[in-house]
């Protein structure tokens, strides 16, 4: 049976986190795109380091993407770190000065300034990286058997 490669086009917040998540492998981190931490919440990037520590990295393709989004400050309660990822043509001035900031592209970024850490509490802690650990497996296991079915 011959394998058969997908077309996809992906659109740029998500190009812009492919280039993230490059990099942060090059700094020891393993990554999860659309992670979801709640009901309700979808981090576009979490990162979990060697250490354990985790990041939270929103990508932002455009101003209007940026000033569209009220639920940022939301996230800041799920990582250690919080960045936003944008690319070289964004105005950064729009970004708060007490967060991270990525410059990404789709094939690489640099991490401009590093968010202020606020570690988290060791239970929240424990709880994010159990629900990193089962997304992470639950991917890999839906790639190697794309016609699994979930349960309700």
């Amino acid at each position: 049976m011959q394998d058969v490669v997908k077309d996809v086009t992906l659109m740029p917040g998500q190009l812009l986190a492919r280039g993230v998540c490059r990099h942060l492998r090059s700094h020891d981190f393993v990554t999860l795109e659309e992670f979801t931490p709640e009901r309700g919440k979808r981090l576009d990037v979490m990162a979990m380091g060697p250490k354990g520590e985790l990041w939270v990295i929103e990508c932002k393709s455009s101003r209007v993407d940026f000033t569209s989004d009220a639920k940022w400050e939301g996230y800041l309660e799920w990582g250690d770190r919080y960045f936003w990822a944008v690319d070289d043509a964004f105005p950064t001035e729009l970004l708060p000065d007490d967060t991270g900031l990525i410059i990404a592209d789709s094939y690489d970024a640099e991490i401009l300034r590093m968010g202020p850490e606020t570690k988290l509490a060791g239970a929240r802690r424990k709880a994010m990286t159990q629900r990193f650990a089962r997304a992470a497996a639950m991917r890999l296991h839906m790639y190697r058997d794309p016609g699994l079915e979930l349960p309700p």
